[in-house]
């Protein structure tokens, strides 16, 4: 029988979240059981999986987000609020509006008394202000502390007010050092609240597509395109989605994400729930990884004769143009920081630039990588690989050593550094497909060819580092192994 998930990444064997050595040892330890799981000494920040889970539902419509936490805990809401703006703008929308977030303020007073009664009065309010469909109530590592039983308050509340739909998400910071926890806590609810394991008709051609907040309209369309060129019809979830969306996930012939690691434990679960088979395979960043997307949904669907024919046109399309890009590119060394997902999609696109990899940041290692690693050891070698959740002190430590001619990523803390800087968690532009590549590889090559800006950041800024802290070893306070 079949052991339910727990939603937190470290249940799950061959999980590391804090490693650094060049990438033929990742490859060769990873591959012997021998890369141990490590901790460090100190650490400079971390993402909390209670963010990835507000803003893996935030855009959906007539719903509320009550966040049981301190006020502090939605500071980071900020990216993906911006993104649901920008969103609304690009699809058209003229009213354009804020996420409905409603925090419970717990504060010392909660943390000796409980905070059931600021949930009850948060609740309260979310219903007489919007009358949504959905009500989310996110646990935080305050309220988890506490104890609240948010399951049997939200159970309370929902016969209290009428049958309503209210959903708590087990999703406390402390649970998981790994992030993406945070998608699986949110997913998890969805199936246990709003799925509840009933299987409904099967559409024909309907294929459900996870996406993440940082995924532009632009993409949305694109990977839209490319599944209707194959008969496929895109439920698009669960950004800029609805609860009627959600409700088609059990009636679709298949699944897809965009990215690697935002809902392929759903898709498992879907699979063994409702018997909906999935494509897992890798982000759709560049044409190896487009390609091996594409080739992943089109397997499942049975449509193997057709893609090939799609690929070979899009290949026709877009291999001049590229070839024009590789001439402003080729050669020029590169650091790269992202998502697990996207950090290595990017560093197989740069090959398609013929750029150099010198240098890879990702906040978790696992069989997944290992696969991708195996891969790009073959094109780039001894590049330096640090899996580290939002450890800028060693970004910073790796980034002056290797001097990269471009970054591409969270760009921050590189551009202070005077380094050209491209985004690629850029929910604003296109990156995916093989249109994104194009987009993305221009962008690469202008960041390049006109670095001024973050030529004179770096001549204004100084970054909260001693100058000898660049002389020492960037994983020295990494310990355990």
């Amino acid at each position: 029988m079949a052991v339910q998930y727990s939603g937190v990444r470290e249940s799950k064997p061959g999980r590391i979240n804090d490693a650094g050595n060049t990438s033929t040892e990742f490859e060769k330890q990873f591959a012997k059981g021998c890369l141990k799981r490590a901790d460090r000494s100190f650490a400079q920040g971390l993402q909390c999986q209670q963010i990835n889970s507000m803003a893996c539902l935030m855009s959906l419509e007539d719903s509320v987000f009550i966040s049981h936490s301190p006020q502090g805990c939605v500071g980071c809401t900020i990216m993906a609020v911006d993104m649901f703006r920008v969103g609304q703008a690009h699809r058209g929308v003229k009213n354009i509006q804020n996420p409905r977030i409603i925090v419970t303020n717990l504060d010392q007073k909660s943390v000796v008394f409980g905070g059931e009664q600021k949930l009850r009065e948060s609740v309260q309010k979310a219903v007489e202000r919007y009358n949504p469909k959905l009500i989310f109530v996110y646990a935080s590592c305050a309220s988890g502390i506490i104890g609240d039983d948010i399951d049997a308050i939200c159970e309370s509340l929902s016969e209290e007010y009428g049958g309503r739909t209210i959903i708590p998400i087990h999703c406390e910071g402390f649970k998981s050092k790994v992030c993406a926890s945070g998608f699986d806590a949110a997913f998890l609810a969805i199936n246990k609240y709003i799925l509840k394991k009933e299987k409904k008709p099967t559409v024909k051609n309907l294929v459900n597509l996870f996406a993440p907040t940082t995924v532009s309209y632009a993409d949305q369309k694109e990977m839209e395109r490319m599944l209707s060129l194959i008969g496929a019809e895109a439920n698009y979830i669960p950004f800029y989605s609805s609860l009627e969306k959600i409700q088609r996930i059990p009636q679709a012939v298949a699944s897809t994400s965009i990215c690697k690691v935002f809902a392929d434990e759903f898709m498992k679960t879907l699979q063994e729930d409702y018997g909906i088979p999935y494509s897992h395979t890798v982000m759709p960043i560049g044409i190896r990884n487009t390609d091996k997307w594409y080739r992943g949904i089109a397997k499942v669907l049975g449509k193997e004769a057709e893609v090939e024919e799609i690929i070979s046109r899009e290949h026709t399309r877009i291999e001049p143009l590229v070839a024009k890009i590789r001439e402003r590119l080729e050669g020029k060394r590169v650091f790269i920081c992202g998502g697990t997902g996207r950090s290595f999609a990017a560093a197989a696109l740069i090959d398609d630039f013929g750029m150099k990899l010198v240098g890879l940041e990702t906040p978790t290692y696992d069989d997944d990588a290992q696969t991708d690693i195996e891969y790009l050891n073959g094109i780039h070698k001894d590049f330096i690989v640090d899996v580290a959740n939002m450890q800028p002190f060693e970004q910073v430590n790796l980034v002056k050593k290797l001097q990269p001619d471009a970054f591409i990523g969270v760009p921050e803390w590189a551009a202070k550094l005077g380094i050209p800087t491209t985004h690629v968690l850029d929910g604003k532009r296109p990156t995916m497909g093989y249109d994104g590549l194009l987009y993305l590889g221009n962008k690469i090559a202008d960041q390049l060819s006109n670095p001024g800006f973050n030529k004179k950041l770096a001549s204004h800024v100084k970054l909260p580092y001693k100058d000898s802290w660049y002389e020492e070893d960037a994983f020295k306070y990494i310990v355990g192994v």
